[in-house]
């Protein structure tokens, strides 16, 4: 590892807290937190639909945020334009693309990632396991199969024997941050992409994503497009037929966000990075509980500081599956963890909130994101709210409360309709989502897995509020299944 690279990477300083909060954050942030007080207040005040403004105010939001979306997502109905692969002879130079695969006695499903990796029709120039301190059967497995040498810890290792382009970085366990950071030291590539042991990438990922950096010298960071598996129990299908539309929806919204260059959200298990930018920036947050989703708030403050035109994208044409939880407790620590995270990164980066030098970013992104830190508690309340109605028998109340929640769930089920059809046309290829799915999810999941996802946010909070966030014990099965019924 190069002394000189290390010590100035160090020096980069990843995070820097404003030294005040500016007055436009305190009004956002607070402004959200007296307006959910004063319409919880309404439910024990007055009578009909108002005593239920929570859940009006709650729904107006998200029907605001599915009109946007709906609107900023129109361009995918143009016909797909013709992508040419970048080469390295004449027109735009061919970047050259490593992969990082940060890993934790993740032995399992180690052998379905590398496989993915290996077989791409546009193979990667370098693929580093960052090995956190495994203690499973991680080492056997790379030296008896892939045929590397066990190096020094914190050293990488020659070449594969049998793979020219695989290596291996063995790390004393530090977690994922600390591995990627000590990989982007090793790695000598124009674009590094790190992807999750549990994430198994489509044949034509690496192509797709060394195709988009090589044509946009302005692009620094793009995610591609993933697809939950869970296990193939009775549980694990029900969590991935709702996170399948979930994650549908989200990628749309990333989409519709790209288009104003307010994308913050990229997805760490498959996301691509310019290397001198990760660089110039200091890697990743040590101290984060969703590194991927920091980085991308100091990559946009970098730009802004240096006059710098650079762009995040979500790209439709790479996609991959991941590993997602397929129990109630496993989803609800992710969602711990993610909300956790999500809260540290607005409150790092709160002096952004609503400053126009972000453009979009700044006057739309971050406020919403603000609204968003107080969703769950607005979730909650009007569901709360609405179960002590039916207890009471307030049916002065819940009669206007049902004609607003029918007519939200008419137009979610307008949406998640659309969205479907939008989402096959983006990703150019078969969907496994399915119309008749996604009517019965439309009708479903505000009663279940929406209010399931607002628990795990909430939990969340104490999660932000006591610092005692963790990655949690994980367990891999989804992947593994898949890949096995893919195979028979």
């Amino acid at each position: 590892m190069n002394d000189s690279l290390q010590r100035a990477f160090v020096a980069a300083s990843p995070r820097q807290s404003p030294p005040s909060t500016p007055l436009r954050s305190w009004l956002i942030h607070g402004g959200v937190l007296v307006l959910w007080a004063l319409l919880f207040a309404m439910a024990f005040r007055v009578g009909n639909v108002r005593a239920w403004s929570v859940g009006v105010a709650y729904v107006l939001y998200d029907t605001v945020l599915l009109l946007f979306v709906g609107w900023m997502t129109l361009p995918i109905l143009r016909p797909r334009a013709a992508t040419t692969e970048a080469t390295s002879t004449g027109g735009t130079r061919r970047n050259t693309l490593g992969v990082i695969v940060a890993s934790h006695n993740e032995a399992a499903v180690l052998p379905v990632t590398l496989a993915a990796l290996l077989g791409q029709s546009d193979v990667p120039d370098r693929i580093v396991i960052a090995d956190d301190g495994s203690s499973d059967g991680t080492a056997e497995l790379l030296t008896a199969r892939y045929g590397l040498v066990a190096p020094p810890p914190g050293e990488l290792s020659a070449a594969s024997a049998t793979h020219p382009n695989l290596y291996w970085l063995r790390l004393p366990h530090g977690g994922k941050a600390v591995a990627l950071n000590a990989a982007i030291l090793c790695i000598d590539t124009d674009t590094v992409l790190t992807v999750d042991g549990d994430t198994l990438l489509d044949r034509k990922a690496i192509a797709a994503v060394r195709q988009a950096f090589s044509s946009e010298p302005n692009l620094v960071a793009a995610t591609g497009v993933i697809t939950p598996v869970c296990s193939r129990t009775l549980t694990g299908r029900c969590f991935q037929w709702f996170q399948t539309y979930e994650y549908i929806r989200n990628f749309l919204s990333r989409y519709a966000w790209m288009r104003v260059n307010g994308l913050l959200l990229i997805s760490g298990a498959f996301a691509g990075f310019r290397l001198d930018a990760v660089r110039a920036v200091g890697g990743f947050d040590t101290d984060c509980l969703v590194e991927d989703y920091e980085l991308i708030h100091r990559l946009h403050r970098h730009a802004q500081a240096h006059g710098l035109p650079w762009t995040v994208r979500v790209l439709g044409d790479a996609q991959a599956h991941t590993d997602a939880p397929s129990s109630t407790g496993a989803f609800l620590r992710q969602r711990r963890r993610w909300f956790g995270g999500f809260l540290q990164t607005q409150y790092w980066y709160r002096a952004m909130v609503g400053d126009r030098r972000y453009g979009w970013l700044g006057i739309a992104m971050l406020p919403v994101k603000a609204i968003d830190t107080l969703q769950p508690l607005y979730g909650l309340a009007a569901f709360g709210l609405l179960l002590m109605y039916l207890v009471r028998g307030s049916f002065g109340v819940l009669a206007p409360v049902a004609g607003v929640i029918g007519a939200k769930i008419v137009l979610d089920l307008a949406f998640h309709l659309w969205s479907v059809f939008l989402y096959r046309r983006w990703i150019g290829q078969g969907s496994e989502a399915n119309m008749a799915q996604a009517f019965m999810a439309a009708l479903i999941e505000p009663f279940t897995f929406q209010i399931l996802r607002h628990t795990g946010a909430a939990w969340g909070w104490w999660t932000f509020l006591t610092g005692r966030g963790t990655w949690g014990r994980q367990t891999r099965v989804g992947l593994v299944d898949a890949d096995g019924a893919r195979r028979n």
